[in-house]
């Protein structure tokens, strides 16, 4: 067996975790994925992925850059430009609307 072959194999391995629930907590978890049609461990996975996502979220929102007022004028100067492309209808800018910018 290859090791390109191993390492795919060893990826593949799905751990155990056993996972103790409060007994109100897992019936409405079990109520919940049933009345989505999915196994509680399937519900449970992604309960868990979407909280690591917000959490990962808030980090990035810690960690960028704030907004300083260059970059703001910057950004509002971009979106000012004139384009030869008409607006979709969704798109278009009320009646009377004045950017900022130019106020």
């Amino acid at each position: 067996m290859t090791t390109q072959n191993t390492r795919a194999k060893e990826k593949l391995v799905v751990r155990k975790f056993p996972l103790r629930l409060m007994p109100s907590v897992r019936k409405v978890a079990e109520a919940v994925s049933q009345k989505e049609g999915v196994s509680l461990n399937q519900f449970i996975n992604l309960a868990v992925a979407e909280k690591v996502a917000h959490l990962q979220h808030d980090e990035w929102l810690a960690r960028r850059p704030k907004a300083s007022p260059e970059l703001i004028a910057k950004a509002l100067e971009i979106l000012d430009r004139p384009t030869s492309h008409e607006p979709e209808a969704d798109d278009a800018l009320p009646e009377g609307y004045n950017s900022p910018a130019q106020s």
